[in-house]
């Protein structure tokens, strides 16, 4: 198994612990994993071939899809 792979396991496992966390626990570590996110999706991509990024990016969207949609709310309510 290629680093780029371990580590995105170790990605997905960090973010499980982090939604067993209370939820004014989960912003700082919530938000560095986000941040790691397109770099380790990138990697994978150039690794791995663009397919697997898709299906990475698909997983990100499950992974923080409330966050995502509060922040597109958020947008949408600001323009």
């Amino acid at each position: 198994m290629s680093l780029v792979l371990i580590l995105s396991c170790l990605w997905v496992v960090a973010t499980s612990i982090v939604a067993f966390l209370p939820m004014r626990l989960q912003f700082l570590p919530g938000l560095a994993l986000l941040l790691v996110a397109p770099v380790l999706i990138t990697w994978i991509g150039l690794a791995h071939g663009w397919i697997w990024t898709g299906f990475a990016v698909f997983a990100l969207a499950s992974m923080f899809r409330r966050p995502l949609l509060a922040a597109l709310r958020q947008i949408r309510a600001t323009s």
